[in-house]
C-alpha cells in the first residue's frame, strides 16, 4: 500500500509493498481479512470479549485503527451497543466493505469511516473512550508519534488495545509441507525485516512511553484441527500473497508452492482436508491515567 495507516495484514504482508497492481492487491488482502474473521472466529470473539470486560461497558466513542474490512469495527459495535465506532484506514476499498457490512448488519447509524494516512496526521479528534489497533501499528513509519496522538485523544480512564502476532500462522501438517512452510516463513521473515522494521516491537513498552499505564497482556493460542472449511481459501490467499513477494525462490520450493496453488491436482490446497491452523496473537491493554 502506498500510504499508512497501511491496512493490517494477517501475515504482515500489507499492500504498501509497492506491488505492480495495487487494486488487485487491495482486493486479495480484503478477501484475506474477511476470511480471517471467519477462520479465526474464536480468537476474535475471545479477544474482543476480553477488551469489552476490561472496558466495563464504558465506551461511547471507539476507534478501530487500521480497520481493514471491519472485523473489529463490527464486533465492537455489537459489544458496545450504544457506541459510535470510527473505522480508520488508508484503503478506500477496505472502507467500502466496512460500510456495506455495517449497512447489512443494521449498524450504519453508529459506524463512521475515515479515510486517512496516519503517517501524515491524526484524523480523529477526541474524546475517545477505546482504541483497537489490530495488526496495524507495525506498518507505520512512526508508531510512537501515533501512540502519542492516541493518548492525547483518549479521555482519562480510556483504553487502548494493541493486537499483534508474535508467531506467524501455519497451515500445513508435519512432513514435506511443514518443511516447505518453514522455509517460506523464513524467507518472508527476511522480506518483512527490510520493509516492516517495527514488526515484533515491544508494544507494552511503547504504550508506556506514550503515556499509557499498562493493564494486562494476553496471548491467544490458535490451534484449529480440523480447520474450518474456509481454511482452504484462506491458505490459498495467504500462500498466493507470499508467492507474489518471493520472486527468487529455490526452484524446488517454487515448484512445490505452485503445486499447492495451481491446477486441480490432489496436492492443491483446495483438495486437501488436513489443514491445521496454528499460531498466536497477543493483545496488549493499557489505560490513560
Amino acid at each position: 500500500m502506498r500510504s499508512a495507516h497501511r491496512s493490517p495484514t494477517v501475515a504482515g504482508m500489507g499492500h504498501h509493498d509497492h506491488d505492480h497492481d495495487h487494486h488487485h492487491d487491495d482486493s486479495s488482502l480484503a478477501d484475506l481479512l474477511d476470511l480471517d474473521a471467519v477462520v479465526l472466529h474464536e480468537y476474535w470473539t475471545g479477544a474482543l470479549d476480553w477488551v469489552r470486560r476490561a472496558a466495563g461497558g464504558d465506551g461511547q466513542r471507539i476507534v478501530d485503527l487500521g480497520a481493514g474490512t471491519g472485523t473489529g469495527t463490527l464486533l465492537l459495535a455489537h459489544r458496545f451497543d450504544h457506541a459510535e465506532v470510527i473505522a480508520v484506514d488508508a484503503s478506500a476499498e477496505m472502507l467500502h466493505r466496512v460500510r456495506a457490512k455495517a449497512q447489512d448488519q443494521g449498524l450504519a447509524d453508529r459506524i463512521t469511516t475515515v479515510h486517512a494516512d496516519l503517517d501524515e496526521r491524526w484524523p480523529v479528534p477526541g474524546p475517545v473512550d477505546l482504541t483497537w489497533a489490530s495488526l496495524s501499528l507495525h506498518h507505520l513509519a512512526d508508531p510512537d508519534r501515533v501512540l502519542r496522538d492516541v493518548h492525547a485523544a483518549t479521555r482519562p480512564g480510556g483504553l487502548i488495545a494493541v493486537a499483534e502476532f508474535p508467531v506467524q500462522l501455519r497451515f500445513l501438517p508435519d512432513g514435506a509441507g511443514a518443511a516447505l512452510e518453514s522455509r517460506l516463513l523464513e524467507r518472508i521473515g527476511r522480506y518483512q525485516a527490510e520493509r516492516l522494521p517495527e514488526l515484533g516491537s515491544d508494544w507494552a513498552a511503547r504504550l508506556t512511553a506514550a503515556g499509557f499505564a499498562l493493564l494486562d497482556e494476553r496471548t491467544f493460542d490458535i490451534d484449529l484441527a480440523p480447520a474450518p472449511s474456509e481454511a482452504a481459501d484462506y491458505a490459498a490467499l495467504w500462500f498466493g500473497r507470499m508467492r507474489d513477494r518471493l520472486d527468487d525462490l529455490d526452484p524446488a520450493d517454487a515448484a512445490a508452492l505452485a503445486g499447492l496453488l495451481d491446477g486441480d491436482g490432489p496436492g492443491t490446497l483446495h483438495r486437501r482436508d488436513d489443514f491445521r491452523v496454528r499460531g498466536t496473537r497477543t493483545v496488549t491493554l493499557a489505560r490513560r491515567p
